[in-house]
């Protein structure tokens, strides 16, 4: 007699089962990370800036740990004592322009030595990569109203656009986002994903007090656009390496690159959204609520 085989009692839904738990782990981390990361959003200043500088420390670090080669260790404590010259500058709350010059001149630092012992590039393209991540949320909080509504519109955006993509793609499905980078990405996420991050920004700004304006949905939609998007560089980088996650420091999400990709992508083009209106103070300028 042909057929498929009968599934043991008790067994048919243990895969169920443990997908239920996973989710459910990753909701729980989920909602540990929002209320510590919120809290020092609030508190703002050196906290925040403390926040800024750990994350951007732990990208650093997952990052090198993904892709050092044996030539790359040539480079000694290098690498890392250029990561916590910038991540002191962030704490110690230093200028706009002194720490851009900063991570200028430590990338192309790390770029002459890497050069100089044949360790490639993914060292400094590492270092510009957390830096910026760090520098991005610590100028874009600054210590007034202005940067905590930016701070929180960001989030808003970035964590409504990751859970609608992710619902929206496994409801509907459909054609691949980049099969080749992220195989579980599908158009529809992307989309579903986008709507959310705007209607996200909105709800935030009307809850704030502040003016809804064309200009303020089409930066959520490019914020949205631009964290997808980082999510799939991160992505990129993993399947460049050969590895699944950044890290397990974060039960049910991996690492902190895992959980945070889209998000420092997002707050870079923010910051550069800011910047260009509102030089040294860009939130105040752009959510002056």
């Amino acid at each position: 007699m042909t057929g498929s085989a009968e599934v043991p009692p008790g067994k048919a839904g243990s895969g169920q089962s443990r997908q239920m738990s996973n989710l459910q782990l990753r909701v729980v981390s989920a909602v540990v990370l929002a209320a510590i990361v919120l809290g020092l959003t609030w508190v703002g200043g050196l906290p925040f800036r403390l926040l800024a500088a750990a994350m951007a420390c732990v990208i650093f670090y997952e990052w090198t740990r993904m892709s050092r080669t044996r030539a790359a260790a040539s480079l000694g404590f290098l690498p890392e004592a250029l990561m916590l010259v910038c991540a002191g500058a962030v704490v110690g709350g230093a200028p706009a322009w002194a720490l851009m010059l900063l991570i200028a001149v430590a990338v192309a630092i790390l770029l002459f030595a890497a050069q100089m012992r044949g360790a490639g590039q993914w060292e400094p393209a590492g270092l510009a990569y957390a830096a910026l991540s760090g520098i991005s949320l610590a100028l874009l909080r600054d210590d007034d109203s202005g940067g905590f509504w930016a701070i929180l519109f960001l989030f808003a955006v970035v964590w409504a656009t990751d859970i609608l993509a992710y619902f929206v793609g496994r409801a509907f499905g459909g054609p691949k986002l980049a099969p080749s980078i992220s195989p579980g990405k599908t158009w529809s996420g992307a989309l579903g994903g986008a709507l959310g991050g705007v209607i996200a920004g909105v709800i935030l700004v009307v809850f704030a007090g502040g003016s809804v304006s064309v200009g303020l949905i089409l930066i959520a939609l490019l914020l949205s656009a631009v964290s997808q998007a980082g999510d799939l560089f991160e992505s990129w980088v993993k399947r460049r390496n050969g590895v699944k996650d950044s890290g397990n420091l974060i039960p049910g999400h991996g690492g902190v690159m895992d959980r945070v990709d889209g998000l420092v992508a997002a707050a870079f083009a923010l910051y550069l959204i800011g910047w260009a209106f509102g030089g040294d103070h860009p939130a105040g300028v752009l959510f002056s609520v």
